[in-house]
């Protein structure tokens, strides 16, 4: 059962489509179920006398006085609304029970108390078998203000209890780290415009692909504009300094043709100003050259990282655990926008149903995940996928949102653990469309059989105790052309099982063979590395024979002084 409360200002529009047929006459039977006063609010819905203007001036006597003791100066946004929906697949609720459901919710939120005679005037309305619609006025009868502070997570709260006692799906609880929902407006405004989201939820996405990729929040602002995206800064009175920004998504506007606005916090809890910063790396740091010697060396790096990642979860710092998610959650965007295939679309997928895992009411330590980011931005800027490489790292992930999803269950994180979940499905499917084909044609390019056997005495005496399981495998056929490419490249193959073997347990996996397969295929070609320190000498030597004129202090360069004069 799903609340959702707002406010707004105009109570006669709000009524006007409660009873109405809905924006696409999807409206069925509107009719009040419960009400402040059953006998004295009028149903537009079942009295024909009955008209919106009657009902909403019932509604709305105690702001009128309250309006009329301020001088005219009608309360801000003194309208609250909260529709309530079941799951899908919940059974049918009787207007009885939906009465209940109403009564319980304005009374947990502090709209309407029970036995508060001064309460705040309020309705239930149902058009349709799903839901109702509560709606008040949030002005009590002594003129007060009702205490509605939480009022949000309060009927969620209240939800969960009434799940249980009608027998209703158990949705998850939350923690307050989730990103605000679209509004009804928002999404009715998306489907008159064809699209498929909401521009606060486009903005969002682009918001955490844009920050994963970036270096500095500089860069951050460049590549939004780039996008299309308008940007608004607001600066401290008296450093100067950005203290926050909003961001408009291109045509989006209000009925004044002016852009509407969202809040980075508004998008998400992580991308207001301050969480960002903590995310971006200092500027000296974002300012020096990157060297990618080796095409694969960022998805290496990667994959590296992801592997330590594992380890921390597994370890007692909660904080430093939680800075790893949040990196991992930058690391699949880059991961994504690095895919060539048609299994980008999962990994995009993937990261997006990550974000809700990547936060939770645990403070993250984002500098303990330092070397996680800074290897996933190297991918933002990679060239080419570099197959087998690619493949691992994927693989990686896969184990990588498994145990978030298992870390996030044994602290009580439900809804961050069932968005790693869903990740971790979106993740196996990318994997197994990539990494089907090439697992098979290592299988068909396997070795010869007394090579094959000499391998297999190598992972006997390497990795006695995981031996027969690896043996027994179906991929172990593939692991034995791994390991001939891995000699080849100038590995010994029983010092490289057990340097994989040992990289982490072998017991939990399924597919032992499957893992080492693709932690081998990880590992750095050894005779190209050996070439390139040569050629690296070598171009060191012949620069260090040639002589080089006096370095020039910065302050005495010729064009220097001339601009300083």
């Amino acid at each position: 059962m799903v609340p959702d409360v707002s406010t707004g200002s105009d109570s006669r529009g709000l009524i006007v489509y409660l009873f109405g047929p809905g924006r696409r006459d999807e409206h069925t039977d509107p009719h009040i179920v419960a009400a402040w006063d059953m006998a004295g609010a009028p149903d537009p819905g079942r009295d024909p006398a009955a008209t919106y203007s009657q009902l909403a001036k019932r509604l709305d006597h105690h702001v009128d006085l309250r309006t009329r003791e301020l001088g005219g100066r009608k309360p801000p946004q003194h309208v609250w609304h909260c529709p309530v929906r079941t799951a899908p697949g919940d059974r049918y609720l009787t207007d009885a029970e939906w009465a209940e459901v109403a009564r319980r919710i304005v009374h947990a939120t502090g709209i309407a108390p029970e036995g508060d005679d001064k309460a705040c005037r309020w309705i239930a309305v149902r058009h349709a078998d799903d839901h109702i619609h509560i709606m008040a006025t949030t002005v009590r009868a002594d003129g007060r203000r009702p205490r509605t502070n939480r009022d949000g997570q309060r009927a969620q709260a209240e939800c969960r209890k009434i799940e249980a006692e009608f027998g209703l799906r158990r949705l998850k609880s939350g923690d307050l780290t989730a990103p605000r929902t679209p509004t009804g407006a928002e999404r009715a405004k998306a489907e008159r415009q064809g699209q498929t989201v909401t521009a606060r939820q486009w903005l969002r996405e682009q918001a955490y692909a844009v920050a994963a990729a970036v270096r500095t929040e500089a860069d951050y602002f460049t590549v939004l504009q780039s996008l299309g995206i308008k940007v608004k800064t607001r600066l401290g009175p008296e450093t100067g300094d950005v203290i926050g920004y909003s961001l408009a998504a291109p045509g989006d506007t209000n009925a004044a043709g002016e852009p509407v606005w969202y809040g980075g916090s508004k998008l998400a809890p992580d991308l207001s100003i301050n969480r960002l910063r903590e995310r971006l790396p200092d500027q000296k740091l974002a300012d020096r050259p990157r060297h990618v010697v080796d095409p694969a060396d960022p998805w290496r790096h990667t994959t590296t990282a992801i592997h330590a990642a594992r380890t921390v979860l597994d370890s007692d710092d909660d904080a430093a655990a939680q800075g790893h998610l949040a990196a991992f959650g930058d690391a699949l965007y880059n991961i994504a926008s690095a895919t060539t295939g048609p299994h980008r679309a999962e990994l995009r997928s993937a990261a997006m149903a990550f974000n809700r895992a990547r936060r939770s009411a645990t403070r993250a330590d984002h500098q303990a995940a330092t070397a996680l980011r800074k290897a996933a931005k190297e991918l933002a800027y990679a060239s080419g996928e570099p197959g087998g490489f690619a493949i691992a790292l994927l693989f990686a992930t896969v184990h990588l949102a498994r145990a978030a999803a298992t870390w996030h269950e044994q602290r009580g994180h439900e809804q961050q653990a069932a968005a790693a979940e869903e990740a971790l499905r979106h993740l196996q499917a990318g994997y197994q469309q990539v990494a089907a084909p090439v697992l098979a044609d290592l299988t068909r390019r396997a070795p010869r059989a007394a090579t094959a056997r000499r391998y297999e005495q190598d992972v006997r005496a390497a990795l006695p105790n995981h031996a027969d399981r690896i043996l027994a495998d179906p991929t172990w056929t593939a692991l034995t052309t791994t390991l001939a490419h891995a000699e080849t490249a100038g590995h010994n193959p029983r010092r490289l099982l057990a340097k994989v073997g040992a990289q982490r347990e072998l017991d939990s996996a399924e597919r032992p063979a499957e893992v080492l397969n693709w932690r081998i295929t990880a590992q750095p070609n050894r005779r190209t590395q050996a070439a390139r320190s040569r050629s690296t000498i070598s171009r060191t030597s012949a620069r260090s024979a040639t002589p080089h004129p006096p370095a020039t202090p910065v302050a005495t360069r010729p064009e220097e002084r001339s601009r300083h004069r």
